[in-house]
């Protein structure tokens, strides 16, 4: 007899929907986003349909979704797709209202608050990273999508056969979830720093010059976090760092090429719009000055700079063709 998954999903925004659709396709799961948005909830419930993020899509009529928290008592799995700043004090909110044995899966690209690795600060004791190379309206329309599972291997085995099973969501594996967590927040700042090339030149061969420096700035930030330099070649390292910086769905992308087209940006956090990658940009060049190793990062570097110390666009673009 297959065993039912009660899968709830934190987040009713366009990633967290598009994952219910897709986990939905697998008829041994009871799919149930959750969602602060009354107006959300209520459209799901009642229409199967998300119109304020998906306003032409039929969701799969199965779903359901809800405000209550008690509905984390019935998870076998949450899936959290909320913002990465929130998600610490959210989850030590719903701690109470959890399983032992639920499994917590992290799938929100970037860090939280104070700049810690979110799978390490969150209240449970089976929990599990998964990013990839994976755009929600692509994931939503069921074209096959991947991601990196990054946990224990049990936990991996159990998720992929009973409850990806017929959703066309595939995983590839690493036991170093912090390399995972890493990957999904450096992507996107490497993201801006190809999108400012490409909106200067607007050529595929600069455009791979910065990608393939970005590459390496990657393996040498998962040595100095002490990660596994392989998890370059997973779907989250590789895979998603090509999809987020070279294809213009992406938001950290567009940012990048605005500035490479000599647009101002504001970085002082009052936009409503939160682009991760700035937020990174920040983070990461603080880090390796604090380190004493920003010789190893040019394009970190370049980017701090230039967003946060008022150099111009003609600076980034001798530095980082160094």
């Amino acid at each position: 007899m297959p065993y039912h998954n009660t899968i709830v999903i934190a987040g009713a925004g366009v990633f967290g929907t598009a994952m219910a659709e897709r986990l939905s396709w697998n008829t041994n799961n009871t799919v149930i986003l959750w969602s602060i948005e009354k107006d959300v909830v209520e459209d799901i419930n009642r229409n199967h349909r998300n119109t304020k993020y998906f306003p032409t899509h039929f969701l799969n009529t199965s779903i359901r979704a809800t405000s209550d928290k008690q509905i984390f008592r019935s998870a076998d799995c949450i899936l959290l797709v909320i913002p990465s700043k929130v998600i610490i004090s959210f989850t030590e909110e719903i701690k109470e209202y959890t399983k032992e044995d639920c499994l917590v899966i992290n799938l929100a690209k970037g860090m939280s608050d104070d700049g810690a690795f979110i799978t390490e600060q969150i209240p449970f004791p089976r929990t599990a990273s998964m990013k990839g190379p994976t755009f929600a309206i692509e994931v939503l329309h069921g074209l096959p999508s991947s991601f990196t599972f990054g946990g224990k291997r049990e936990d991996y085995d159990r998720f992929k056969k009973e409850v990806l099973k017929d959703t066309g969501l595939y995983l590839d594996y690493t036991d170093d979830i912090r390399s995972v967590e890493l990957m999904s927040i450096l992507k996107n700042m490497y993201a801006i720093a190809i999108g400012l090339v490409s909106g200067r030149f607007n050529s595929p061969n600069v455009d791979f010059l910065i990608y393939t420096k970005a590459v390496g700035e990657m393996r040498h930030f998962l040595s100095l976090f002490g990660c596994s330099t392989e998890t370059i070649f997973c779907y989250c390292g590789l895979g998603d760092l090509g999809l987020t910086s070279l294809n213009d769905l992406s938001r950290n992308r567009t940012l990048g090429l605005l500035m490479g087209k000599g647009f101002s940006i504001d970085n002082s956090g009052s936009s409503a719009t939160v682009i991760e990658g700035s937020r990174t940009v920040k983070l990461m060049g603080e880090l390796t000055r604090e380190r004493h190793v920003e010789e190893e990062f040019p394009l970190v570097q370049a980017l701090y700079r230039m967003m946060y110390e008022q150099e111009d666009l003609n600076d980034y673009m001798r530095a980082v063709f160094n």
